[in-house]
């Protein structure tokens, strides 16, 4: 599985978990000393509501983007520790930072099998 910018025919990671339970969704990447360069983790919902995401226990900083049927509709980088943000998502990719640093809202971002 591969996240896919498409407007810039550029993968954005092709080493995708994804977070599909309660469980892995609290989680995140909490307690996680460092993710690869080529990694996502992407959480998946039944329907488009607002997603929040913070930084508490992740050490390292992300770039955080909120799709609506793969429609980019926020795109956040947030600091380690201390990050927080919030927009509507159906499909929500947490990156390494600098991932996402040519991706803008509108834009057409998606999983690929």
């Amino acid at each position: 599985m591969r996240v896919v910018h498409e407007d810039r025919s550029k993968t954005l990671a092709a080493d995708v978990e994804t977070a599909d339970s309660f469980l892995s969704r609290a989680r995140g990447l909490m307690f996680r000393r460092s993710i690869p360069d080529d990694y996502a983790l992407a959480f998946r919902f039944d329907e488009a509501a607002p997603r929040d995401v913070h930084m508490v226990f992740v050490p390292f900083p992300l770039d955080t983007v909120w799709t609506v049927e793969d429609e980019v509709q926020r795109v956040e980088r947030l600091s380690a520790w201390t990050g927080t943000a919030k927009a509507a998502a159906d499909t929500l990719f947490e990156l390494p930072a600098g991932s996402a640093g040519d991706v803008s809202v509108g834009d057409t971002v998606r999983l690929v099998d």
